[in-house]
């Protein structure tokens, strides 16, 4: 599939500057910002397994985006004609380049950015354009919009039911009149996935943990070891002069 057409397919916009929600005029420090916050959104260490191949396909196409617009001359050729090159990064590792830019992510980076996501600015204009692009597809608008679940459904109908009421977007029938076996069926689809996910996590921890406990035994050995090399080492005996005898004594003049 070429680059512009997966674009339009996962960020509905082949407009890079657009995808990354910036300005045509921005400077390259604001893109990397933009390029971080999103990034993080779609990164494949933080979403569910049944999730991961369109994250990492998401997360390469954003890297791809930062690497053209973050370059002088490959900027200005996509900012004059439109053009980049589509194959010459077909093999890139973009996690390391992800590594190279940035820290490695952690799951408090990405609670952080969550608590400040979740009732700002930016989750109601995503939320207005999932709706609108998605025409009221629930299922759509839990894909689009980031940390959404079936546990965001209440909030999230509230806050469109908010927009619509004040005319600013559109009502469709299928948002606000979505059958009880629709909303049944995707519930239980995610309670499957959590469960996975729950299953996978507690593996790792157990995985973690034995670990842990093979490092301690190891350091003890190691301890061990140590005391019985240095018991086995024979101390040096201290050299002292013999003392003269009462009898040489006598005979020194």
């Amino acid at each position: 599939m070429a680059f512009k057409s997966l674009c339009e397919k996962y960020f509905g916009s082949s407009n890079f500057y657009e995808i990354l929600k910036i300005e045509a005029g921005a400077n390259t420090n604001e893109i990397k910002k933009a390029y971080h916050r999103l990034s993080l959104l779609v990164h494949p260490d933080r979403v569910d397994e049944s999730e991961k191949d369109i994250a990492t396909e998401k997360f390469k196409a954003l890297g791809k985006i930062h690497t053209i617009l973050q370059d002088k001359e490959k900027r200005k050729i996509y900012d004059d004609h439109g053009d980049f090159d589509e194959d010459s990064d077909s093999a890139f590792n973009w996690s390391e380049y992800w590594k190279v830019i940035f820290k490695k992510i952690e799951t408090k980076d990405i609670e952080e950015f969550e608590r400040n996501y979740i009732g700002s600015d930016r989750e109601l204009r995503d939320i207005k354009k999932a709706y609108e692009q998605s025409r009221g597809n629930m299922d759509r608008i839990l894909e689009l919009v980031p940390f959404s679940n079936c546990d965001s459904e209440p909030r999230i109908i509230e806050i469109v039911q908010k927009m619509v009421d004040d005319g600013e977007v559109e009502y469709f029938v299928t948002f606000f009149k979505e059958s009880k076996q629709r909303k049944l069926r995707r519930r239980r689809k995610y309670e499957k996935e959590r469960r996975e996910v729950e299953k996978i996590n507690f593996e790792d921890l157990e995985r973690e943990l034995e670990n842990n406990m093979k490092k301690r035994q190891e350091d003890f050995l190691n301890f061990v070891s140590d005391l019985e090399s240095r018991a086995k080492k024979p101390k040096r005996k201290s050299i002292t002069k013999p003392k003269d005898s009462p009898k040489s004594k006598r005979t020194k003049k």
